[in-house]
């Protein structure tokens, strides 16, 4: 299915790249991430990590944001500021917003039973605010400064297109595999079976660049004041998920992957997919090699283009290319 959005000049002028994504929007692309098992290498350290840390209550939040398909709006508002802030605001959601998104929800797939109640009952609505405050400070609040990071990052890459070819040209390169641009429309292929039309009207668009968001941009076009369209951040940009790596723990190598690779070059590709952003030294620590064999390792790894290495001060951080997570990823790469 196809959702098309209809521009004009004064929506191309108007059309902006966000410098951080809207904190819930990106919760909401987290809490369906959690509850899928898409992207083991980008991801699997991640999932592991936060769902040691959700509690009971966290279960009314992943009960109305499913893995796919429309959740309420309230909870998942496109406004600006820090996660924090966001989170009191969405506190003062009038009532009848509240029951119309509910509403709304319930025209696509039956909600929870309790949900109904949520309008009326004062009592319940804290308790759901509460679950939407606990799952935001597993989830978000402690990669905030790194999500953050990397869709400023990934803003700098779309101000190239935009400086080499303009705005169309930055539409056209936005997601090449489900957003195509056909002047003056831009057409987004959508995984929920949703098809219709939205015309700006000079409003333009604010283009949220998103880590969460892997498998399709996602349009919310009540936002206000204009509609946000979420994206995936660039492959160029690194992922945010630097858990806490362990003092000396080992890394056991995927079997086929061993095979191909060889056990400790196996071993260090997990690594790196696992704890991206690591030095070279951490890599050592995490696979139990020294550290010039892991930079040995290292440098095979990034001549066959499935890692890239970066500077900071005096370190090489390590971080999978696409190539390397598509290879991960592949079918029969599963432990």
């Amino acid at each position: 299915m196809v959702y098309r959005i209809h521009f004009t000049v004064e929506d191309l002028a108007r059309t902006r790249v966000a410098q951080a994504p809207p904190p819930l929007v990106e919760l909401n692309a987290s809490v369906r991430t959690l509850q899928t098992r898409s992207h083991p290498a980008r991801f699997g350290a991640w999932r592991q990590h936060v769902l040691t840390g959700l509690g009971p209550q966290a279960r009314m939040i992943l009960d109305l944001i499913p893995p796919r398909g429309w959740s309420p709006t309230f909870l998942t508002p496109a406004d600006a500021g820090t996660p924090q802030e966001v989170l009191e605001r969405v506190r003062a959601t009038p009532r009848s917003e509240i029951r119309e998104h509910l509403a709304h929800v319930a025209e696509w797939h039956p909600l929870p039973s309790w949900a109904n109640q949520l309008p009326d009952d004062s009592a319940l609505l804290r308790q759901l605010f509460d679950s939407l405050d606990h799952v935001c400070t597993v989830l978000l609040i402690p990669h905030w400064n790194e999500i953050t990071g990397d869709t400023t990052a990934d803003q700098t890459i779309r101000m190239r297109h935009a400086i080499k070819g303009g705005m169309e040209h930055l539409l056209a390169n936005l997601h090449p595999q489900r957003v195509r641009w056909n002047a003056p429309v831009l057409e987004m292929a959508t995984l929920s079976g949703f098809d219709g039309d939205l015309h700006l009207e000079g409003r333009g668009l604010l283009l949220a660049p998103s880590v969460f968001a892997r498998e399709s941009p996602s349009i919310d076009i009540d936002a206000r004041p204009q509609p946000v369209l979420r994206y995936p951040i660039s492959d160029q940009a690194t992922g945010p998920f630097r858990c806490a790596l362990p003092d000396s723990l080992p890394v056991p190598p995927r079997t086929a992957l061993a095979s191909l690779l060889g056990p400790t070059r196996a071993a260090v590709l997990q690594a790196i997919a696992e704890h991206p952003g690591c030095t070279t030294k951490q890599l050592a620590t995490l696979v139990r090699i020294t550290s010039p064999s892991a930079s040995e390792h290292a440098t095979i790894l990034r001549s066959a283009g499935l890692i890239h290495t970066t500077r900071y001060r005096n370190a090489a951080c390590h971080s999978l290319t696409a190539v390397g997570t598509a290879f991960l990823n592949a079918p029969g790469q599963s432990r």
